[in-house]
């Protein structure tokens, strides 16, 4: 583990690798209105224009309408009482599946309304166009005299993940900022699967699980189906539709986070076919299976190709998952050399562990007010670091896109300062000290002070004063290299409690 006493030296020489013609940090100093106080410090929203409120109320309408569509095909296909219990069995696992996916965007939640979105869109919009094309696609097969198994393999895999992605692709072209990287994208996807599964699991479960034996040998024999479809469908097989679409959000991962315009349509693309040929080669093995009666070719299938993809990407996730506490660990430095934070703070940022036991902190400081000022605190700054990483990158190119994300910039920082503000002081616990730069200047009940070195292990933010920030004779807020915030003349910079 790194030392933070040491952090200094060490920022320092990650600083030095900042891309020359990256946009720098703006200085406290340069501030157009005094940062936020307190745990209610907020973004501030947008304005919701009549553009935009059109365009939110026709998703909406498209979302009610498939809703109401496929209640009804349900409905008039399944029977009440069927749909009923199919509904029942296929929302049992919804939450678990919606928790493992939110278990990955961990750092930074993504909004609460964005994955409705895609969830509903995944339940209702993918599943009415798909089930419209695959239908009609298994009459135009039979009219030709080919077998309606075949929609499985040459329709379904090509209609389903295409719509299932598009719920997200929107989101990235429409709300691009809402997708910080892989994890974001694999979020998005995942929960739009889940969605499709949950209608789709209805279908089988309710139609060829109770339907289908009511009507042969009566309730019990209904009741028995739809148990053994839930162990093959969803305890063993559940995973399915997340893993294919969940090759598109990598697509859209990548797309997110580089300025190339080629890997931004390429790599979507990509992602897609792949997803595609994927959720082809599943619908396909027990096609043959049942075309030519050998079990093997469905065991060695799922044996062979789909278990290792799936704990492949099982895999990708959890080292994704990290992602953006490195990532914090290797931007937020800038702001350190800025004045806005001090190294220990962003060592306590790199983790989970360490953000776990800065919210407990935070509680005994501050009680539940605490507690969600700290949260408020870890999650804008982990946006502020995808921000700048995304400026590093170029990702905006447009004049207006580089104004936008210069205020939003602004504003995380003051966000940042009026939840760090809530903290100076408040620790009965802790001596009440500033930063400068090196070490703690540090002033002790009884009156003396005393300098010491940064802690090996911060775990939390050192509720400390910053330092004033540097001379105006050196551009942009900087000082020398090297530099975090000139030393005080005194322990006690004049004017400072």
């Amino acid at each position: 583990m790194r030392r933070a006493g040491a952090a200094g030296h060490d920022y320092a020489d990650r600083m030095a690798d900042t891309p020359p013609g990256a946009p720098q940090p703006p200085s406290p100093t340069t501030s157009a209105a005094p940062p936020p106080v307190g745990p209610a410090a907020r973004m501030p929203g947008r304005r919701l224009g009549w553009r935009r409120f059109l365009v939110l109320a026709g998703v909406v309408l498209l979302i009610a309408a498939c809703a109401v569509f496929m209640v009804f095909q349900l409905g008039e296909s399944l029977g009440a009482e069927a749909l009923l219990i199919g509904l029942v069995a296929a929302i049992l696992p919804v939450p678990v599946l919606v928790a493992c996916f939110l278990w990955l965007d961990r750092y930074e939640p993504e909004p609460l309304k964005y994955l409705i979105f895609c969830f509903a869109w995944g339940a209702f919009v993918s599943t009415a166009a798909s089930l419209t094309v695959n239908n009609n696609a298994a009459k135009l097969f039979e009219g030709w005299g080919l077998p309606a198994a075949l929609t499985a393999v040459l329709v379904a895999p090509f209609i389903e993940e295409l719509t299932k992605a598009l719920g997200p692709i929107l989101l990235l072209i429409f709300r691009r900022r809402e997708i910080s990287g892989i994890t974001d994208a694999l979020v998005y996807c995942g929960l739009s699967a889940i969605g499709f599964a949950m209608v789709e699991n209805i279908l089988y479960l309710g139609g060829y699980g109770y339907a289908t034996g009511v009507e042969r040998y009566g309730p019990a024999t209904g009741t028995q189906q739809v148990i053994a479809i839930f162990i093959v469908r969803i305890l063993l097989f559940g995973f399915a539709h997340p893993l294919f679409t969940s090759m598109t959000g990598v697509g859209l991962g990548i797309a997110a986070r580089t300025a190339d315009r080629r890997v931004r349509v390429l790599a979507p693309v990509a992602g897609l076919l792949l997803a595609m040929m994927l959720h082809g080669t599943w619908n396909l093995l027990p096609t043959l299976t049942q075309a030519t009666g050998e079990t093997l070719i469905l065991l060695y299938g799922f044996i062979g190709v789909m278990v290792p993809i799936f704990f492949g990407m099982v895999g990708l996730a959890v080292w994704l998952r990290a992602w953006e506490g490195r990532l914090t660990e290797r931007i937020l430095p800038d702001y350190v050399r800025a004045g806005w934070l001090t190294p220990p703070e962003v060592a306590a940022l790199s983790s989970l562990g360490r953000r776990h036991a800065a919210r407990a902190w935070a509680k005994r400081v501050g009680g539940d007010a605490g507690l969600k000022a700290m949260r408020g605190y870890q999650f804008a700054a982990t946006r502020l670091a995808l921000l700048r990483d995304g400026m590093r990158r170029g990702l905006d190119n447009r004049p207006a896109d580089r104004e936008r994300a210069a205020t939003e910039e602004r504003e995380l920082l003051e966000a940042i300062s009026g939840y760090r503000a809530y903290f100076v002081g408040r620790d009965p616990q802790a001596p009440t000290g500033t930063w400068d730069g090196q070490r703690y200047h540090l002033r002790f009940p009884d009156g003396s002070q005393r300098s010491v070195e940064a802690p090996d292990e911060p775990v939390v933010p050192i509720p400390v004063v910053l330092a004033p920030p540097p001379p105006p004779a050196f551009p942009a807020g900087y000082g020398p290299p090297g530099w975090y915030g000139p030393p005080p003349s005194a322990p006690w910079p004049p004017g400072r409690s």
